[in-house]
């Protein structure tokens, strides 16, 4: 029976076949299209067919093309993934077609086709012998081949079979363990551990439902290799004829093979002939040909050697004159560098003398001026004793004297201001040359006259002979001509202050500025408005309220901020930074003027500290701003800057601080500011003239000084006198109130002032202070200056010519003070000065002299032998004065006391009238000087004040003179005198710092002499100069030469030749082992990138024999044993160093290598700190935009001024809080701040270098022979020590995406799925770099997909790379980008997620139930995405799926297998519609979320077979679920159920033609049902329990009107059934609508049953309901055994 094809429309994507496939030439074929018969029709076929359906006999029509090579090859792999299914549904067919047929006709073919093909066949043979074998048993083979594969696929099949029920009992097992701890962690409350737990169990569980699914898949992959093995197994019995043909066929082949090769093998045996004789040809040639060039290759050695041998004799020659030059060069470089160092020591030297002597010519005159002094009181009181009148003459002819020179000065200063300003005139003439190419300057004010017409009339007065104050020209003028001293003012301004007043420019400054910008003064210009007084302000500091609020704030705070700071257990208590200057001083300051002064603080604590600026006093705000910068945690010692701005707007005293407020606690710096006034002062209060002949003059000069910023004038008086100035107090008093810039307020009071007083009308209000002192009993001082004339009889002291003037500020003035003594004594005069300004004080002083008329006296009162020292001879010469007319006779003593110290020579001698004599003065301290002389020597300041006494003959009174010297001692001290260097071993040198102290008051030159070979003292090898009272830092190192102990004295000698001793002891070792290298220096290495060294441990110790070599020992020890020797490198902690091994055993003889990695990295707290202060400058800017969007939202404005305070206490408080809070977080590594800091101070590093000391201790012995854990016992002396110098340097290629960060985290990305992410990278150096990338994992989800050879300096590139997981895991690797100048290292992280959905239908299989033909029932269902990403869906339903065609064409399950009798597609409906329908088909599912899903059953007739299959597939590629969807359909609303099956689930085609109703009626319809009742018979005694069966009668709920509710049934012939042994209950009944009534059926054995013979009843069952069904029951009861 021929089936009607079936024509399935294309699924969605699918292409449509272009018309029927082709036949073969002369073919026919009968039946239908065999499903992929043609290739040309399979290549229109579904992805998911499978090639395996090639291999049926029926499917063999074809020609070679119908088995590709490339197809055989991969049959495999399609069985493995599962995508084929052998399916054959018109075998049988077909197979009663291949027996009827005879074996020459195995295809199906015609007979002329077949003939045809045997005749080309034949001719084929005939004419080649060796030609392919024919098409038929190419087939066979093929299909051999594939039976083995099969037969290896099943076998393989059922080893992963067995190894996934492996694995599902383990995983079974580690749930029952993960249970158990669970509940014992439970028990023991521990939430983290049981949390922990049920992850795992949860993913166990999730193994085992993959275990269970694959295990399923394999079975269903076995069972249907079973099947094709069946099918091949029938198809290989059908090709018995085609082999044995094939067989023949082979045999006729191999004989041709044979004869073929024969005649092959006699032209392979000659061809080999000729080739040997070639061969031996060739061989005898190459051994010629060998033997020539050895000959040549001896020759080429020879030469070679002869020429190196010349080479080095040259290159020796050459490199012995360039040592020669080389150590000629160093020598002249040591010369100059040694003469360069004498001059340098020669000029200190110098200097140091030089200041000695000034100091001490200093000290020499002014005892001299004394006895000057003295000597001209004296002089005067015999004057006058005598009477004489020598006074007035000598005053008038010095005043005389003085008044020309003063004269000449003053002409010689107008010639150099002259041509001063002539040379300025022509400098200005050069520059309005060069300024007349420029625009025009601002109009200037037609009334005042230029810079040149001023200068010009200057110099004409000059030259007239006038003053300068005589020619009166602007205010401008008079102002810089009376005002002479402002230039002294500017020069004596402190340069800690810069004062900023634009507006107060002097008037060259007004008459020579340009602008840059051409129109820039114009008088339309308005200057900026100060807001008056009725604007309406806020009170300073805000209202009550938020002071309060402030105040509490900032109470919370400072509990929050302030910590106490304890190190090492001390705390630290004090101010936390030191500010310098310590006093904040604005002096002097103007109105209007704007002064800076930076401050400098320093951390004072003992660790890291902050500061943070807290403000100023409230009522200095308006005249101080602090700019101070927050520098971050700064360390001890550590300083940073705070310019503090003050701006003055009224003339007052102010005093206050500037608050800070540290870690630690608050502190502050004192701030003060001081108005322009006078500070008057006085050099000295006494001027001593000293002793002078009488008839002598002395002069000298008294200084006032005003270091004020406030000029007066001045007036010097003797006291006796009583004088005034010409202003008024009140005028004073007033004055000083006003400031430089109110002269013009102030010139007007002064001019009132005057009239008031010349008018004599009353008094001003400027008299009324001085009105009401008057009352009070204070009389006023008279306006009026009168000047008393000096009492020429009885002053001797007298003033000099300037005795007024006015004294500016920041100056001084020198006044000379004049002593002529007339009578020979003692006198004294008392002076004053007085000012104008009233708040000045009066200063006094007074003047002494003393006159003398001693005929001898010595010009140097006092001899300075300067500084001393002991047992050294000191010479000096004494020069003794005559002013008598006769000889006199001298003797020169000395006090008792020195006489052992100190000599004069000669003792005696003679001095001429009107000459000198001169006398040796020799002294010798001795070390007894301070006992000898206590009178005289001051043991504290070592000064020595002797007293020298010169007789005189006929003289009662002696001439004095005093010598002075300063004794100091030479001695120079070590400190320690004893230095113990410890244990040195032979590789090393040790340094001890040894102090070297100089006692003495002068520099002393010193050396150390005599050093033995091992030991060193620098700098400048021990030699050297020390100053007075300084201590020198040596350093002493000690280098062993080999294991002894050492005991030696080192010798320090001085310039005097002094010596001093410097004990020294030592252990030199000898350690058994030694390093290769000792110094490691490192490249410049890159910030994260590793730079290696290597180094070898050596142990070199083979003999214990002392005598050939140096053996290893400690001292005076014993020797080492011979043997293995053990090693440890001892680390630093938080060290950028990696040493491996760091821990090994050295064998005698024997060397270890050692690596050695430096990878510097960036310290993990100051990458804390930039995320905090990123994070910080976030916070701030997110929360100053906040207050601005507030203050947008405020159209009227009228909260501004509230809240521009809150705003100013918010931006103190805000880093504050902020700080808190982000120092209270803990940045992790991985976080972005922590990356995204990491990254910018990788860029801004500037680069580091570090010295690190490795020690490396060795002990005997092997370390695998120690016992457990037990240490070696590693000797502290024989420690070895390795230095490495590590410079850092910043990397050359750095990531510039993502803010820096160098983990690329790809995120969730979906199993099968791929994700871009892009990378840039940035050349930073300066030179081009080749690039290469580390090669990643083949099999691993990562791919660079565009890599790059070369990056050029500057440019940046885009990195693409690719994550594809295959299954669910968390995956990271590495990409090294490595260039010649470092490696940059990038993390690839990224989380494969698979597509997880649970479905809320247990079983999987939705059961509809039945439902009257017609009718539709629904049922939903929800699907869960419990993975982390959203996941696209499409539900398939098997029936309208394009393999469903296919899948028709296989045999029924009842036929295959027994036990499954229904299909995964069972009926379906005749309309061509689905009986199943499920909405909605597509879709998308959130992260987390559930979709909700109706089934719909409709069916169109009556079934029970109804079945589809549901898949739910993810990403239109993986199937997640299969629902089995079940249901039945009846034309009535009762059935019956139960009973066993009497037909197959599979429809027949045949349309059965219906029925008439009357018919029907008329002739009722009995519908079997057969219920079969096993009786288990038991082998005991014990009676067996009854055989049960159910039937169950239900009634389908439906919307169709029927006139019955309910169903009635009844079983007849129930007495029958009883009689028989069969006992039903109930036997009739109703049943409601939804509703089912179960019948039990029961059988027990009746007494004369026979078990030979099962027993078989019948009975009818009835169903009324809206028609009448009519069931016949068949009983059939059997007794069977019990197994």
């Amino acid at each position: 029976m021929e089936l009607p094809a079936q024509t399935t429309p294309p699924a969605a994507g699918e292409s449509h076949r272009a018309g029927p496939p082709a036949l073969p030439a002369g073919g026919c074929r009968e039946g239908p299209q065999p499903r992929g018969s043609p290739p040309a029709a399979r290549a229109a076929g579904t992805p998911g067919e499978s090639a395996d359906s090639y291999f049926l006999p029926h499917k063999m029509e074809e020609s070679d093309s119908l088995f590709p090579e490339e197809e055989l090859s991969d049959n495999v792999l399609l069985v493995d993934d599962e995508k084929g299914e052998l399916e054959d549904p018109e075998f049988e067919v077909e197979a009663l077609c291949l027996e009827a047929e005879s074996a020459a006709d195995p295809w199906g073919c015609c007979p002329e086709e077949e003939q045809t093909a045997a005749a080309e066949k034949g001719k084929k043979t005939a004419v080649h012998c060796g030609g392919q074998a024919s098409y038929l048993p190419k087939e066979v083979t093929c299909l051999d081949k594939l039976r083995e594969e099969k037969i290896l696929f099943i076998q393989k099949t059922r080893a992963e079979l067995r190894a996934c029920r492996e694995r599902m009992g383990l995983i079974t097992k580690q749930q029952e363990s993960v249970a158990a701890e669970v509940a014992a962690e439970r028990e023991a409350n521990h939430t983290a551990a049981v949390g922990r737990l049920q992850a795992v169990s949860r993913r166990l569980c999730t193994e085992l439902e993959n275990e269970r699914d694959l295990q399923s898949k394999i079975l269903a992959t076995l069972k249907e290799s079973e099947n094709m093995m069946w099918h091949i197994e029938i198809q290989d019995g059908q090709l018995e004829g085609v082999r044995e043909s094939a067989r023949v066929q082979a045999e006729a082949t191999k004989r041709c093979f044979q004869m073929r090769a024969a005649e092959q093998l006699g032209k392979e045996k000659e061809t080999w002939e000729k080739a040997e004789r070639n061969r031996v040809l060739r061989v005898r040639r190459s051994a010629r040909l060998q033997k020539e060039q050895r000959l040549q290759h001896q020759k080429l050695v020879e030469d070679a050697r002869k020429s190196h041998r010349m080479a080095v004799r040259f290159l020796k020659a050459s490199l012995g004159r360039v040592q020669e030059q080389v150590k000629q060069q160093e020598m002249e470089s040591r010369e100059h560098l040694r003469r360069r160092m004498d001059a340098v020591l020669a000029l200190k030297k110098n200097i140091t003398a030089n200041r000695e002597t000034l100091r001490k010519f200093q000290a020499w005159g002014q005892v001299k001026a004394e006895l000057a002094e003295q000597k001209a009181q004296a002089e005067k009181e015999a004057i006058l004793a005598h009477g004489g009148d020598a006074f007035k003459h000598l005053f008038h002819q010095r005043r005389r004297q003085e008044l020309e020179a003063e004269k000449r000065t003053f002409e010689d200063k107008q010639k150099l201001r002259k041509h001063e300003i002539v040379s300025r005139i022509l400098k200005e003439e050069a520059e309005e040359e060069s300024r007349k190419r420029k625009p025009l300057s601002p109009a200037k004010p037609a009334d005042r006259l230029t810079l040149r017409d001023r200068t010009w009339s200057y110099i004409a007065q000059v030259c007239q002979g006038k003053t300068a104050t005589a020619a009166p020209c602007s205010p401008a003028e008079n102002d810089s001509f009376t005002h002479p001293e402002n230039s002294q003012l500017l020069k004596c301004i402190s340069c800690e202050s810069v004062q900023g007043d634009a507006g107060n420019a002097n008037w060259e400054d007004e008459t020579l500025a340009e602008p840059e910008i051409s129109g820039l003064w114009n008088e339309s210009y308005k200057s900026c408005q100060v807001p008056g007084e009725d604007v309406d302000r806020k009170p300073v500091g805000g209202t009550k309220m938020e002071k309060d609020i402030l105040a509490r704030t900032v109470e919370r705070l400072r509990d929050g901020v302030i910590h106490k700071q304890v190190v090492s257990g001390r705390e630290f208590k004090g101010c936390p930074f030191n500010s310098k200057p310590k006093l904040i001083h604005f002096k002097d300051f103007d109105i209007g003027k704007v002064y800076k002064e930076k401050v400098t603080l320093v951390n004072a604590t003992y660790t890291i500290n902050y500061c943070k600026l807290v403000g100023v006093e409230q009522h200095l705000r308006d005249f101080i701003h602090v700019d101070f910068y927050p520098p971050g945690p700064m360390s001890a010692g550590m300083s940073c800057e705070v310019l503090v701005t003050f701006k003055p707007m009224i003339n007052k005293d102010l005093e206050g601080s500037v608050l800070f407020l540290a870690q630690t606690g608050r502190f502050s710096v004192p701030l003060k500011c001081s108005t322009k006034r006078c500070a008057l002062s006085l050099d000295k209060e006494l001027i001593d003239f000293g002793s002078y002949v009488v008839g002598e003059t002395a002069s000298r000069v008294i200084t006032l000084t005003n270091v004020g910023g406030l000029g007066t004038t001045f007036r010097f008086l003797p006291a006796s006198e009583a004088g005034d100035m010409d202003i008024s107090p009140s005028v004073r008093k007033i004055s000083s109130t006003l400031t430089y810039n109110d002269r013009g307020f102030y010139e007007k009071v002064m001019s009132s002032f005057s009239e008031h007083q010349l008018d004599g009308n009353g008094s001003s209000p400027v008299d009324m202070p001085s009105q009401k002192l008057q009352d009070e009993g204070h009389p006023a001082e008279s306006a009026t200056t009168m000047t008393m004339p000096p009492n020429e009889e009885s002053t001797e002291i007298s003033l000099g010519k300037i005795t007024e003037g006015k004294i500016g500020p920041f100056s001084s003035i020198k006044v000379p003070i004049i002593f002529s003594p007339v009578i020979p004594g003692a006198t004294q005069t008392r002076f004053k000065v007085m000012f104008k300004n009233q708040q000045c004080p009066t200063l006094y002083f007074r003047a002494i002299g003393v006159a003398v008329d001693v005929p001898v006296w010595v010009p140097r009162p006092s001899v300075d032998l300067k500084i001393c020292m002991y047992d050294r001879l000191y010479q000096d010469s004494i020069v003794i004065h005559s002013r008598s007319k006769a000889a006199l006779r001298l003797k020169l003593e000395v006090c008792k006391e020195l006489r052992a110290h100190m000599e004069l020579l000669p003792k005696m001698g003679y001095i001429q009238a009107l000459s000198s004599y001169s006398a040796q003065l020799k002294f010798l301290p001795r070390h007894s000087l301070p006992e000898d002389a206590r009178k005289y020597f001051d043991k504290e300041s070592r000064v020595l004040e002797a007293p020298m006494t010169i007789w005189v003959a006929d003289q009662i009174r002696p001439v004095g003179f005093t010598v002075h010297a300063i004794i100091t001692t030479s001695d120079l001290e070590l400190s320690p005198s004893e230095v113990d260097f410890g244990y040195c071993t032979t590789y090393e040198a040790i340094r001890t710092r040894v102090s070297l102290c100089n006692r003495s008051l002068l520099p002393q030159e010193f050396g150390f002499v005599g050093l033995p070979k091992f030991v060193d003292i620098q700098p400048n090898d021990g030699f050297g100069t020390i100053l007075p009272l300084d201590t020198l830092e040596l350093d002493v190192i000690f280098q062993p030469t080999k294991a002894k102990v050492y005991s030696f004295t080192l010798t320090c000698k001085s310039e005097i030749n002094r010596c001093f001793k410097l004990t020294c002891r030592a252990v030199g070792v000898h350690p058994p082992l030694e390093l290769s290298h000792y110094q490691i220096k490192f490249a410049a290495t890159s910030l994260y990138d590793t730079s290696l060294a290597s180094l070898y441990v050596i142990n070199s110790h083979l003999s214990m024999n002392s005598l050939t070599h140096s053996v290893p020992r400690i001292g005076s020890e014993d020797t080492c044993p011979v043997g293995p020797t053990s090693f440890q490198f001892l680390l630093p902690p938080d060290s950028p160093i990696t040493i491996s091994p760091s821990v090994g055993t050295v064998l005698p003889g024997k060397r270890c290598l050692v690596q050695v990695a430096f990878r510097p990295v960036l310290p993990s707290e100051q990458i804390r700190q930039q995320a905090f202060q990123a994070l910080m400058k976030d916070m701030e800017s997110k929360s100053f935009r906040k207050d601005m969007a507030t203050q947008r939202k405020d159209p009227k404005g009228q909260f501004l001024s509230i809240l521009r305070p809150q705003n100013r206490d918010q931006l103190f408080q805000a880093p504050t809080s902020h700080s808190l809070e982000l120092q209270s977080q803990d940045l992790k590594p991985s976080s972005d701040e922590y990356q995204v800091a990491q990254a910018t101070l990788a860029r801004s590093y500037e680069g580091k270098f570090d010295k690190f000391v490795v020690p490396c201790v060795v002990a005997s012995g092997d370390i695998q022979d120690r016992k457990g854990m037990e240490p070696l016992s590693f000797s502290p002396h024989n420690t070895l020590y390795l230095e490495l110098w590590c410079p850092a340097v910043a990397p050359s290629i750095i990531v510039t995406s993502d803010k820096g960060k160098t983990i690329s985290s790809f995120g969730d990305v979906a199993v099968g799925h791929r994700g871009i992410k892009k990378v840039s990278i940035q050349n930073i150096s300066h030179e081009d770099l080749a690039v290469e990338f580390s090669l990643l994992n083949p099999n691993g989800p990562f791919v660079l997909l565009n890599p790059i050879s070369k990056l050029p300096a500057g440019e940046t590139h885009v990195l693409a790379l690719a994550f594809c997981p295959r299954e669910s895991v968390m995956a990271q690797e590495a990409l090294d980008i490595m260039t010649k100048r470092g490696t940059l290292s990038l993390t690839l992280v990224g989380i494969g997620v698979a597509s997880m959905i649970t479905c809320s239908i247990e079983g999987h299989v939705l059961n509809m139930g039945y439902v009257i033909v017609g009718e539709s029932v629904s049922s939903s269902f929800k699907l869960q995405n419990n993975s982390s990403l959203p996941i696209k869906f499409s539900m398939q339903l098997d029936s309208v799926s394009s393999s469903r065609r296919e899948n028709q064409q296989q045999l029924p399950q009842f036929l295959t297998s027994p036990a499954k009798r229904t299909e995964v597609v069972g009926t379906q409906n005749h309309s061509g519609q689905s009986v199943f329908s499920v909405v909605p088909v597509k879709g998308i599912m959130g992260p987390g979320g559930a979709q909700d899903f109706t089934v719909t059953f409709s069916p169109d007739h009556e079934s029970l077979y109804f079945s589809d299959r549901l898949q739910v597939v993810l990403f239109e590629k993986k199937v997640s679920q299969q629902i089995l969807l079940k249901g039945a359909a009846c034309e009535h609303m009762m059935f019956v159920e139960g009973g066993d099956p009497l037909d197959v689930p599979v429809e027949s085609l045949t349309v059965i033609p219906a029925c008439d109703p009357e018919r029907r009626e008329g002739a009722e319809e009995l519908k079997p049902i057969l219920v079969t009742l096993d009786y288990i018979q038991l082998d005991t005694d014990t009676p067996a329990p009854p055989a049960t069966r159910e039937l169950h009668v239900s009634c389908i709920r439906t919307t169709q009107l029927s006139p019955k509710k309910t169903v009635e049934f009844s079983l007849d012939s129930v007495t029958s059934l009883q009689h028989h042994g069969f006992t039903v209950e109930p036997s009739r009944g109703f049943v409601e609508r939804g509703q089912t009534k179960t019948i039990s059926i029961s059988w027990i054995p009746p007494a004369d049953f026979d078990p030979d013979h099962p027993l078989m009843v019948s009975a009818l069952l009835q169903l009324k309901g809206d028609v009448k069904e009519t069931y016949k029951v068949f009983f059939i009861a059997q007794v069977v055994t019990s197994p």
